[in-house]
């Protein structure tokens, strides 16, 4: 159901009390872009970094250098920002929250392999 940036559309989507789906669907593409391009600085902008910091569980993470630094400087980093997504539960109602845009997203890493190439560079020591 999930798997490139144009599934993501608005319809797809709950919209919240305070945003329309149409935002859902432009920060699941943000998201979706950020990663396929190997999760570049430059992407890592204050907007996108505030609507990452709300979900999957990175709420502790409110300060953008030290998140961008603590997942995206380093191949075990990326490993264990993906595995978090993954495991993430993903609560809430999505007129609320962006639980359906943390499913649907989980849904697209599940089926792109990003895991699985950024497992096999990790084995064989590559750094990024």
């Amino acid at each position: 159901m999930f798997d490139k940036t144009t599934d993501f559309s608005a319809d797809k989507f709950t919209p919240t009390t305070w945003e329309p789906a149409k935002k859902k669907a432009q920060f699941a593409k943000q998201f979706i872009r950020f990663i396929e391009a190997d999760f570049p600085r430059r992407q890592f902008t204050h907007a996108f970094h505030q609507r990452l910091a709300l979900t999957f569980g990175h709420i502790a993470h409110v300060n953008r250098h030290l998140f961008y630094d603590a997942f995206f400087t380093s191949t075990e980093g990326k490993l264990h920002f993906l595995r978090q997504i993954l495991q993430c539960p993903c609560y809430g109602d999505p007129a609320f929250t962006y639980s359906d845009v943390e499913r649907a997203l989980q849904s697209w890493l599940l089926q792109s392999g990003v895991l699985a190439k950024y497992e096999a560079a990790f084995v064989k020591g590559e750094e990024n």
